[in-house]
């Protein structure tokens, strides 16, 4: 069984699949990076466009997505999406979500019982909403089995201890009791700071800035490299311009010095970009240019396939 929103390549050792729940027009551009200009959108509009742009409306196009990876062994679910029927009065766009994302991961052959760890990047509503599932009152952890990888820092800032992300967003508050509260209550939680390394090819960094515990996954097996970054970029803009931040970045030094260094190693070592939102190929090579970067080659996915025989291939040229 394939589908155009289940998508895998082969880095190394690991199994890179990817879940693509959403993808189109979502904010006007600058609303979304409210430091970057008109320019900066029109001027790359024949690659930001269709995938990245909508120039006809001057919206961002974002995915909602998530990245399965198979390494040694087990199952590792890289951030959740949104959830299903949540109370989200503060993002329209999210409020009473209804999706299909527990379908695709079965059409990427992966059953809730089958994760091993989820690793939730950042505590915003659109990575953890399917750390539950069930109903208002009722949520319960979606993965039985799984180890849930949080931030100890967001979890700090986003949990009762700092009264919800010191109460300026009610969202925050309902996020915290349906998505994250249910997994320490059932013993699933893992609280990290720092480095957290995960298998022989996976760990986890701290890159704050866009929440306090903001962080990115980095992937090495073989000659192969790839950083999961988050939310540190929302935009390929961004990496035009690293000091560009996103509107949803809460402390905008930190995002934008984390953003730097890690595009910096990125660019020095080869690795795979690959953000949370961006859609298209999801992920791209960055490469240095004077004191600033430039895109390099975009990756390229095969439709997935359940099995035990089907082909994967590396990330190539667009």
């Amino acid at each position: 069984m394939s589908s155009e929103s289940v998508q895998s390549m082969v880095l190394g050792d690991v199994e890179v699949i990817r879940i693509v729940e959403w993808q189109a027009p979502y904010a006007p551009a600058r609303d979304l990076v409210p430091e970057s200009d008109a320019e900066a959108w029109q001027d790359n509009e024949d690659w930001l466009a269709p995938h990245h742009w909508d120039p006809a409306t001057d919206r961002a196009v974002v995915a909602l997505q998530s990245w399965a990876l198979r390494s040694g062994g087990r199952t590792i679910l890289v951030d959740t999406p949104v959830g299903n029927g949540r109370e989200r009065p503060g993002s329209p766009q999210f409020h009473h979500w209804q999706g299909d994302f527990l379908g695709l991961l079965a059409q990427a052959g992966i059953a809730p019982g089958d994760v091993d760890v989820v690793v939730n990047t950042h505590l915003h509503g659109d990575h953890v909403g399917w750390n539950t599932a069930g109903t208002e009152g009722e949520w319960l952890p979606t993965f039985p089995h799984a180890q849930y990888l949080i931030p100890a820092a967001d979890n700090f800032h986003f949990g009762p201890d700092n009264a919800y992300g010191n109460g300026l967003r009610e969202d925050d508050r309902l996020i915290y009791e349906d998505s994250i509260a249910p997994v320490h209550r059932a013993g699933q939680a893992v609280l990290w700071d720092g480095t957290h390394r995960i298998d022989d090819h996976l760990t986890l960094e701290s890159a704050p800035g866009h929440t306090p515990g903001s962080s990115v996954l980095r992937l090495a097996s073989g000659t192969d490299r790839a950083v999961f970054v988050g939310d540190l970029l929302h935009s390929p803009v961004q990496i035009l311009q690293p000091c560009w931040n996103s509107c949803f970045c809460l402390d905008a030094a930190l995002a934008a010095a984390s953003r730097r260094r890690i595009l910096e190693r990125a660019a020095a070592t080869r690795e795979l970009v690959v953000p949370a939102h961006f859609g298209g190929a999801g992920a791209v090579e960055v490469r240095k240019e004077g004191d600033g970067f430039t895109l390099g080659r975009w990756a390229a996915h095969r439709a997935h396939v359940v099995r035990g025989s089907a082909h994967h291939d590396r990330p190539r040229s667009a």
